[in-house]
């Protein structure tokens, strides 16, 4: 009988591998039995609020204390969370190394990425999205390869970005933001219009092709700057290539039946803020519910004032936008700040009550799901302390209910472990310098 095998154990007797090995025979039943493990990173810009304690608001900070017995005291800001205490811990102390050498409002850029924000080579920018990383290992089980998300469609422009993920070569992946537009996305595969579909899908192929083709010709005869612009408009075909081909292979099987009543599709950012985010988080979890993806960004606001969700704290009663509450220092503008940040961890409830509903192989989505909450900056644009917030994924052996702040940590050390604990045999990313040694992670 053949030896049975463990991935981790394979990997380590490779030097330097950070590969993951294909799912072999000699591993055994475990591999193709094992509920998928899913992430999703939700973003807000400007930081949170951490009030001086001189200003005698401590109950207002962001982050949370911890009482005599070791347990996690939620603030008023976080307290919706509260149900979910024994599900989520909170990072502090975590930054990016890159992070101050850089214009401060470039936070939303370098999130997910680490990235050095350098130019080093005419024409680049960025690197790798942590996101991205996990779609490249989780893609050919899904019909989306991943769900890019924003209060503002598009990319945007470097630091004041509308998109949170990168490509393997740090390109700006454009998000969506129209509910409708996402739920046909995902969902509308009927099977009455699968001939049409799939003939459509044959014509947009090969017009894809024909142009990559030319364009790839027509390139070589630019100069430098329309160069560099034809190779982002030829990445963005690439990626157009990549999903009809996807849609293509899924088209013949089914989504999963499932109850999609509830949504409010006609939800837009210009109307009631937490209907939108609402709406957005419920179509996230049924993606992942009927395994649609595996990887989801979500950018709820944008650095600097941009963008229309800097107008939501005026439609809550709030007295002033949210990019100039972040810059609030007394007690009423702080606490006022932090009332924002109160409805943004309701918003987040709500998903994670969402994704706690939902039965999966083994437990519930949220037991099989990372959900990465935070923001590139603490207060003020400054990109260090950055508030991060871990939940689920009680069912990759995480373990919830802690604060953990030792000193200064490098946020892609973090995201080191997110990726090992989804299952992706990773031991370096960007500038990280190992895994985070912490409770959570065992």
């Amino acid at each position: 009988m053949a030896a049975r095998l463990d991935r981790r154990e394979v990997l380590k007797g490779i030097a330097g591998a950070t590969l993951v090995l294909p799912a072999l025979e000699a591993m055994g039943e475990a591999v193709s039995a094992r509920p998928p493990r899913r992430f999703c990173a939700v973003y807000t810009a400007n930081g949170m609020a951490l009030p001086r304690p001189e200003l005698g608001i401590d109950e207002w900070r962001w982050f949370p204390s911890v009482d005599a017995a070791g347990q996690l005291k939620l603030g008023k800001s976080t307290e919706p969370l509260e149900p979910f205490r024994d599900q989520l811990s909170f990072f502090g102390g975590l930054s990016h190394e890159n992070g101050p050498k850089a214009d401060s409002h470039i936070c939303s850029d370098m999130w997910l990425t680490g990235a050095p924000l350098q130019d080093p080579q005419p024409g680049t920018f960025n690197s790798v999205a942590v996101d991205q990383v996990v779609a490249e290992h989780t893609k050919q089980h899904c019909r989306l390869r991943s769900l890019v998300l924003s209060i503002d469609s598009g990319v945007g422009f470097m630091s004041r970005t509308s998109t949170l993920s990168y490509d393997m070569e740090g390109r700006p992946i454009p998000a969506e933001n129209s509910p409708r537009r996402v739920f046909d996305r995902l969902f509308r595969a009927d099977a009455s219009a699968l001939a049409g579909r799939r003939n459509a899908l044959g014509r947009q192929l090969s017009l894809v092709d024909a142009v990559l083709e030319n364009a790839t010709s027509f390139a070589k005869r630019l100069g430098r700057t329309d160069r560099e612009t034809m190779q982002q408009y030829l990445a963005s075909l690439d990626e157009m290539e990549a999903r009809l081909a996807a849609s293509e292979q899924w088209i013949d099987t089914p989504v999963k039946a499932q109850d999609r009543s509830f949504l409010d599709l006609d939800a837009s950012p210009e109307g009631e803020p937490a209907s939108y985010y609402q709406t957005m988080f419920d179509l996230i979890a049924l993606a992942f519910d009927a395994d649609i993806t595996r990887s989801v960004s979500f950018m709820l606001s944008r650095e600097d004032g941009m963008g229309i969700s800097d107008t939501f704290p005026l439609k809550l009663g709030l007295p002033q936008t949210h990019h100039n509450l972040s810059h609030a220092g007394d007690r009423d503008g702080l606490l006022a700040f932090a009332n924002y940040d109160r409805f943004l961890s309701e918003q987040l409830a709500h998903f994670l009550t969402r994704l706690s509903g939902y039965r999966d192989l083994d437990g519930t989505l949220l037991d099989n799901t990372l959900v990465l909450y935070g923001s590139g900056c603490s207060t003020t644009h400054w990109p260090k302390d950055l508030p991060t917030l871990v939940a689920g994924g009680r069912g990759m052996g995480l373990s919830h209910g802690h604060f953990v702040r030792d000193g200064e940590q490098r946020m892609t050390n973090l995201y080191v472990s997110l990726l090992q604990a989804l299952g992706i045999e990773q031991e370096s990313f960007a500038d990280s310098t190992g895994s985070l040694n912490c409770p959570v992670f065992g």
